[in-house]
Order: structure tokens, then sequence, then C-alpha cells
């Protein structure tokens, strides 16, 4: 698997995600349309042109997927059991059409799990971040990631 086991996770570990990806204007009033969120900001230029930012942001929850999907090839791919939860979730600069999303993660804790000895709960941060190293979006999350599976016995005659 492309993805770590919980046993491959320590606390302090910090991971630095080649992937980067580079949203675009399509991007933005897709996912706007798609999810029925008619904000100006995001959709209407002439409105968005007259604000502090001077042009449309890209819609939030858009950049928290995205910040999300990039970390998934290094880190949950295949040993992941489920997102437990999204929690503390940060804009301190706004995504525009044009920026390249790049991420850092780090491990913050880690427990076993109490009803299932396969699995351990991890609970990381990531950090979103445009082209010029900004901030663009902070989170924290806790995923359930399956521990490494044990070798199998040598067959016994």
């Amino acid at each position: 698997m492309a993805g770590k086991y919980y046993d491959d996770l320590h606390v302090g570990m910090k991971i630095q995600h080649a992937l980067g990806r580079t949203i675009t204007e399509m991007d933005n009033v897709l996912f706007s349309t798609l999810t029925m969120n008619p904000q100006p900001l995001h959709l209407n230029e002439d409105f968005a042109a007259q604000t502090r930012f001077g042009q449309r942001i890209v819609n939030g929850i858009f950049t928290l997927g995205v910040v999300v999907g990039i970390t998934v090839g290094d880190l949950t791919q295949g040993t992941i059991v489920a997102n437990l939860g999204y929690e503390r979730v940060v804009h301190p600069h706004p995504v525009f059409h044009g920026d390249t999303i790049y991420v850092e993660t780090e491990v913050l804790s880690m427990r076993e799990s109490r009803s299932r000895p396969d699995v351990g709960i991890v609970r990381l941060k990531h950090w979103g971040k445009n082209q010029h190293g900004q901030v663009v979006v902070e989170v924290e999350r806790t995923v359930m990631f399956l521990k490494r599976p044990s070798p199998s016995a040598p067959p016994t005659s």
C-alpha cells in the first residue's frame, strides 16, 4: 500500500507532501454550483472586484478537500478505515484562481483503539500553503488507521 500503517507513524512526525495542485476557475465555479453555494465571492467577478480581495476567492470547503486529498497518496491510501472528524479548521489567507496548493502534515497524537486491536487512532494537523508559502488552510483531523498486518505463520507439516 502507498499509505502508512498506524505502526509507521510516530508523534511529531512531519510529512512534506510533494504533490501540488493548481486551482482553476473551473474548479471553483463547478464546486460552488455543485454544492448549491451561490456566494458571490466565489461566482460573481463584478461583486468580488468590489471587496477587499479585489477578485473572486476559491470556496474554502473546496480548498479543505484539496488539502486532505493531497495527503492521501503519502498517508492514507489503502490504510485508512475512516476519517473520524475534522476540527479547528481555519482559513488565514484566501485562495485565488491560479494558486497552487502544497501540504505539510504533522502527527499530533496516537493511541490504540480500545475496541479494535487491528487499528489505531491518529490525530493529524495539515497545513495547506500556496505557492508563496502562505498558509491558506489549517485543519486537525482524526483518522482511524489500520495496523500493519502480522506476517502469517509458516505452514505446519
